[in-house]
C-alpha cells in the first residue's frame, strides 16, 4: 500500500489545501498520515497557550479521524518551528516512521516562517530517510526507496511579494470537497481568530474561494482544485518518479 504523508506547520493548513488530495489518495488506498508541527497555541484572542492548544488539538485529531488518517501529534509551539537540530531530529522520525512515497507540505516561499521552516524540515527530513547516521528522535531506522515531495500553493495564491502563483500541477477536488468542508469545520476555534486577525467573515468560504481560484489559474472547469509544486527530485527519487501526477495529471 502506498503512503502519503501531510506535513504542514499548524492545525487546519492541511485543510485549507491538501486535504482534498489527501482523500482522493485515501480513497484509491493510500496509506495516510497527517502531522502538524505545531500546536496552535498562539491562535486564539480568547484563551490562553494552554487552552487553546488543547483546543486545536481535538479539533486536529477529530479532522484525522475523518480522513482516516496516522495522526502524529505536534512537537512544538506555534512561531517556534526553527530549521534545527533538535526538530529535524523530531521530524525525521515521523518520515520514518510514515515511510511516505508522497511527503505533502508547504510552498517553499510563503507569507509567513512558519510554513517555510516546517517546508525546509520536511524537506531534509525526507532527504534524510535512508541515512543511517542521521539519527533521528525518537530513535527510528532509515529506509531506501523513491519519494516525491510537492510543495502545496502559498496562503492566498500569492507569493510573499505578492506575485500570483500559477499551480504546476492542479488537482480538481470536486468529487471530495464536501468531506473536506467537513474537515476543515472540525476547527472551529479559528472562526473567531481568523475573523479578528485576518478579517476572515466564514473560513470555509476562503477555503472554497481559495480552491475556485486555483482552478481558475489551472484553466480547470470544476468548482475547486488543489495546486501542487514538484520538488527536485535530485537526491530523492528518479527524475521519473511523479505520482500525483501519474494519477491526476
Amino acid at each position: 500500500m502506498p503512503s502519503v504523508l501531510a506535513l504542514f506547520a499548524h492545525p487546519d493548513d492541511i485543510e485549507f489545501v491538501a486535504a482534498g488530495t489527501l482523500l482522493l489518495l485515501k480513497d484509491l488506498g493510500w496509506d495516510i498520515h497527517y502531522c502538524n508541527i505545531a500546536n496552535g497555541c498562539c491562535g486564539s484572542t480568547v484563551t490562553d497557550r494552554d487552552e487553546t492548544a488543547a483546543i486545536r488539538r481535538i479539533e486536529s485529531e477529530r479532522s484525522a479521524r475523518l480522513l482516516e488518517a496516522h495522526y502524529y501529534p505536534p512537537f512544538c509551539d506555534d512561531l517556534d518551528i526553527f530549521y534545527n537540530r533538535e526538530n529535524l531530529a523530531k521530524v525525521a522520525a515521523i518520515v520514518r516512521q510514515a515511510k511516505p512515497n508522497v511527503v505533502l507540505t508547504h510552498a517553499a516561499s510563503d507569507y509567513m516562517e512558519d510554513h517555510m521552516e516546517a517546508c525546509r524540515l520536511a524537506v531534509t527530513a525526507a532527504f534524510a530517510k535512508g541515512i543511517p547516521n542521521f539519527k533521528s528522535n525518537p530513535i527510528e531506522p532509515s529506509f531506501d526507496g523513491d519519494v516525491a515531495i510537492y510543495h502545496a500553493q502559498p496562503h492566498g495564491n500569492r507569493a510573499p511579494s505578492g506575485e500570483t502563483v500559477i499551480p504546476k500541477l492542479a488537482i480538481p477536488i470536486d468529487m471530495v470537497l464536501e468531506r473536506k468542508l467537513a474537515m476543515l469545520d472540525c476547527h472551529k476555534s479559528q472562526q473567531q481568530w481568523l475573523q479578528a486577525t485576518q478579517g476572515m467573515n466564514s473560513y470555509l468560504q476562503a477555503m472554497l474561494e481559495l480552491g475556485g481560484e486555483v482552478a481558475k489559474l489551472a484553466n480547470l472547469e470544476c468548482k475547486a482544485a488543489e495546486g501542487w509544486h514538484k520538488h527536485l527530485h535530485l537526491g530523492f527519487g528518479a527524475n521519473e518518479y511523479d505520482p500525483l501526477a501519474k494519477l491526476f495529471g
